[in-house]
């Protein structure tokens, strides 16, 4: 076979006749393509003409003008401004310039780069160290973003300019180092972030919310009311008050909501900046005496978890719906802080901290608690006799289960040598408030209460505090044996229990035991039993025999 391949086209041929359309059109192209390239071509000889002409322009004017000054000057000069013509040349460039400016850019680019590195490696520092400082005083933060925790009350000059009248009223109240509630929380506050905290009884909490509230609000004003603090009793919101003005020494206007005031105040023409109230009476004056809240900037609920209990949830919730600032900051304080609470909370709260001090439900470790069985009601009034027998450390606190049974112990008790008293919801105003006093002033030596005194309330040096009364939840066993053992000084707590209350002994023992306490294996090993209100049917406290 022939190597030449053409033998495999013979006998075909091109029939331009049955092709000529396409033919034509693939020629036309190829024609207009010429002609469009032949047309830039003259296009572009003829900028290279325009652009020579204009060369050779420039060429004769600068040849007429060296001329000219020839003619006019030495040769001396003509050296020197010939050395300054090449040196102007030699110094313009534009691909030079283009090239220092790249450099420069980069440069900046690098310097940028790195101080961006060296402010995330400070911020993870930053992180580090409060990691540390807060582990060190036993805080626990969620949240985003959190403020850097108090390290001294100093840090509140520097960091938040605070004002030198605070800082010495802080000294004149004998306040040296803040609490670990106070080291975090009043940075949270400051840096406008609103909070859910919970903290040990007698941790400083009140002060961790008022101190934030008076640095933020500066100075007084006649706009109505700026901050709302809600407490669930008048006891505690009584108290509450007398911390703030202490605090503020008469820079700011400080009311508390009396039933008086509630019910005949004129609110319109009234100058206050901070209003501290129960919920009941605030929302009674929001709705009779119009009282306007649209301008308020703080609003905290003291003892919260107080505050959403079924009670009380309906008139919160009504006073938070009268604060229509948008820019209102809420704080929510307690000592415990159910989860029920915090989902609550989170439903009005917008990127909230939350900040736990210790185990979150727990006592203070200050607190040395025992549980004490009685076998029966009789008992307990004998075991509480034989403990004032051998060893009455006054000021005590004797909680009971209801105000009927707090009348029938003071009956039993009023004329022993203990100096007794007693305070529950069936006395006036002025009833409770005298004897609160007399408890402070050391002329009562044992109070007998129900749980209206259980929350918040700041006696100082309660040596002991007596549960007579079994209490009926965990929380109330906190706040109870709470009122003792405050800012860090000693305390005891005793709880009487009968055969009635050992199904509920193991709550109790849960609690003891977290905050360090020691309670013996057996109560340990009942199984938990869940609880609403541990509230039985007891008998009348007497040890006069049934005739």
């Amino acid at each position: 076979m022939e190597k030449d391949a053409s033998f495999l086209f013979g006998g075909i041929s091109f029939n331009r006749k049955k092709f000529a359309r396409d033919f034509d059109r693939f020629k036309g192209k190829n024609i207009v393509d010429s002609a469009e390239k032949l047309q830039l071509i003259e296009k572009e000889d003829k900028t290279i003409d325009d652009s020579l002409e204009k060369v050779e322009f420039v060429e004769n004017e600068i040849s007429e003008m060296e001329d000219g000054t020839s003619t006019s000057v030495s040769k001396k000069r003509k050296r020197k401004e010939k050395g300054t013509v090449s040196d102007s040349v030699e110094g313009f460039s534009v691909f030079k310039s283009s090239k220092l400016k790249k450099e420069a850019a980069s440069e900046e680019t690098d310097q940028s780069v790195n101080e961006l590195i060296q402010g995330k490696k400070e911020y993870y520092q930053q992180l580090e160290r409060d990691a540390i400082f807060r582990k060190m005083h036993n805080i626990h933060v969620s949240g985003s973003n959190i403020p850097s925790p108090l390290h001294n009350f100093a840090e509140l000059r520097s960091r938040y300019k605070c004002r030198s009248y605070l800082l010495r009223n802080l000294e004149k109240l004998g306040f040296k180092e803040p609490t670990p509630i106070q080291r975090q929380t009043i940075p949270v506050l400051l840096s406008g972030r609103e909070c859910f905290a919970c903290a040990p009884t007698g941790s400083g909490k009140t002060f961790a919310f008022v101190f934030p509230i008076l640095m933020k609000l500066k100075h007084t004003s006649k706009d109505g009311v700026r901050a709302v603090i809600l407490s669930p009793t008048r006891e505690l919101a009584a108290q509450t008050t007398r911390e703030c003005k202490k605090l503020a020494r008469k820079k700011f206007y400080i009311r508390l909501m009396t039933k008086q005031l509630a019910k005949s105040g004129d609110f319109s023409k009234l100058q206050c900046d901070v209003l501290i109230s129960t919920p009941l009476r605030l929302k009674f004056a929001i709705q009779k005496r119009k009282l306007d809240l649209s301008r308020v900037e703080f609003l905290v609920l003291d003892e919260s978890d107080k505050l959403f209990e079924p009670g009380m949830l309906e008139q919160v919730d009504f006073v938070v719906k009268a604060c229509t600032n948008p820019s209102i900051l809420r704080s929510l304080f307690s000592a415990t802080l159910p989860d029920i609470v915090e989902d609550r909370a989170r439903t009005i709260m917008h990127d909230a901290v939350r900040v736990i001090i210790g185990r979150k439900n727990s006592a203070s470790e200050t607190i040395e608690q025992k549980l004490v069985y009685v076998g029966s009601e009789e008992g307990k009034l004998l075991a509480l006799r034989q403990s004032f027998a051998e060893s009455l450390n006054p000021p005590v606190l004797v909680f009971v289960q209801n105000k009927e049974r707090a009348k029938e112990l003071y009956d039993e008790l009023k004329l022993e040598d203990i100096r007794p008293d007693v305070i529950h919801s069936d006395l006036s105003q002025i009833q409770r408030e005298n004897a609160i006093d007399n408890f402070r002033a050391g002329k009562t030596w044992v109070l007998i209460a129900t749980d209206v005194v259980a929350r918040g309330m700041d006696f100082k040096g309660v040596n002991c505090v007596i549960n007579y009364d079994f209490p009926d939840a965990a929380a109330a066993y906190i706040h109870r044996i709470g009122r003792s053992g405050r800012a860090g000084r000693s305390g005891q707590a005793i709880t009487f229990y009968t055969e009635a209350d050992i199904p509920f002994l193991r709550n109790i023992a849960n609690v003891i035991t977290s905050s360090g306490g020691e309670v013996p294996e057996w109560i340990m090993s009942l199984t938990k039993k869940k609880w609403r209100k541990h509230r039985p049917q007891r008998e009348t406290i007497s040890t006069q025999p049934d005739i």
